[in-house]
């Protein structure tokens, strides 16, 4: 299907994006276009007005030492050849590495996965699991949230609607951590995908794909805080997934996907603590 007809206009700052959002409720921002674009196809989506943010430079620099200060605006294949955040936020960069195909790597990017919050998404989950920050500017200035506190619901984050997703910053010394996913085997979204974080005496586990919004799996988390991580605890400790918010459909039914949580979240959690999974 084709789109309905709109207007376009790229802009050079933040702040140009900003003020025509201001004047134009129902417009919105475009950088790699891979989940608007599909979503205007089938007429799910019809904005007025495209604000094409790719060619922002203060969205695409991106800073891995003590602690990381990644923009929006970074691709996924700039995520994927750095070194350093490959060492120090495994999970985030596993979940990049598993996202669509090649093509989808080089034009998509970290914030615009982050702000459309796709349930099925990669991101979400390892920015919950790594504590990350999103920081997003509007009319009022620069605004700070926790990723606890970003993700709301299916498609709908904190994000307000004439504000801007402009940095993702990770806390210095996260710990150790990993990305496990079973993905559709057509579209390459998460059936089920689980990040987890062990280290400095905290574990952080998040899901995607089973649930309708990225999720903390505070069960397991709390069965592991305090004591010896070991095999036996994580054995023990995935059963602790709890009552979530489970999805079913005609892919994978909430029963499964629930089943899937537990035995990804073991993966993720024994890489993560230095076993074999």
């Amino acid at each position: 299907m084709y789109p309905r007809p709109f207007e376009y206009q790229r802009v050079s700052s933040v702040q140009e994006a900003v003020s025509i959002l201001q004047s134009n409720p129902e417009a919105k921002i475009i950088a790699g276009g891979h989940s608007l674009l599909p979503a205007m196809k089938l007429r799910l989506a019809s904005p007025e007005l495209l604000v094409d943010i790719s060619k922002v430079q203060d969205l695409k620099q991106m800073s891995v030492n003590g602690g990381a200060t990644i923009g929006a605006g970074v691709t996924y294949n700039d995520l994927l050849k750095s070194d350093e955040l490959k060492q120090a936020y495994t999970a985030l960069y596993e979940s990049v590495a598993k996202v669509g195909d090649v093509q989808v790597r080089n034009r998509g990017t970290i914030g615009g996965s982050a702000a459309h919050a796709d349930p099925a998404a990669d991101i979400p989950a390892a920015l919950l699991a790594l504590n990350a920050t999103l920081v997003v500017e509007g009319p009022n200035g620069q605004r700070e949230i926790s990723a606890d506190d970003f993700f709301i619901d299916i498609l709908t984050t904190a994000l307000e609607p004439d504000e801007i997703l402009t940095q993702i910053k990770l806390p210095a010394g996260a710990g150790s951590s990993a990305y496990e996913k079973f993905a559709h085997p057509a579209s390459g979204y998460a059936i089920c995908g689980v990040a987890a974080v062990v280290g400095n005496g905290d574990v952080r586990v998040a899901v995607g794909g089973a649930t309708y919004k990225a999720t903390r799996l505070t069960g397991v988390e709390d069965a592991l805080k305090g004591g010896n991580i070991d095999q036996q605890a994580i054995e023990n400790a995935v059963n602790n997934v709890g009552d979530q918010d489970w999805a079913g459909d005609h892919f994978a039914s909430a029963e499964y996907r629930a089943h899937l949580t537990k035995v990804y979240a073991k993966r993720a959690l024994m890489r993560a603590a230095g076993f074999n999974s």
